[in-house]
């Protein structure tokens, strides 16, 4: 069930390849063996408007948020995390600001249904 966004400045996308970036980022996911594959989903939201501290929307930066159901270790979660943040640092290393947040959704709130 995890959710990976890529959250990126509209002008980062000059710099970077978004889509191979993306892909990278969602094979972490599918390797780290904490999901079945058909569960892991990814995609990207291009900001147009944002600011960076004192230097409002003159640097670019991109933001990884990654939602998983709870019930893996602060360990897992650290290593993806960090392999997250590695695939960022190896493709994007000129950009402003990298960032990578995984959180645990509430399983009691969390509904799925899947048609087909």
């Amino acid at each position: 069930m995890p959710n990976l966004v890529l959250e990126y400045s509209n002008s980062a996308e000059e710099r970077i390849n978004v889509q191979g970036l993306l892909e990278d980022l969602h094979q972490v996911a599918l390797n780290s063996g904490l999901f079945e594959t058909s569960s892991v989903k990814s995609r990207t939201l291009r900001c147009h408007h944002w600011l960076v501290g004192d230097v409002a929307d003159s640097e670019d930066f991109i933001h990884v948020q990654f939602e998983l159901l709870e019930g893996r270790t602060p360990a897992q979660k650290r290593e993806l995390s960090q392999q997250l943040m590695d695939v960022l640092v190896s493709q994007a290393s000129h950009i402003y600001s990298l960032t990578v947040d995984v959180r645990d959704m509430d399983k009691d709130y969390f509904m799925k249904v899947i048609n087909g």
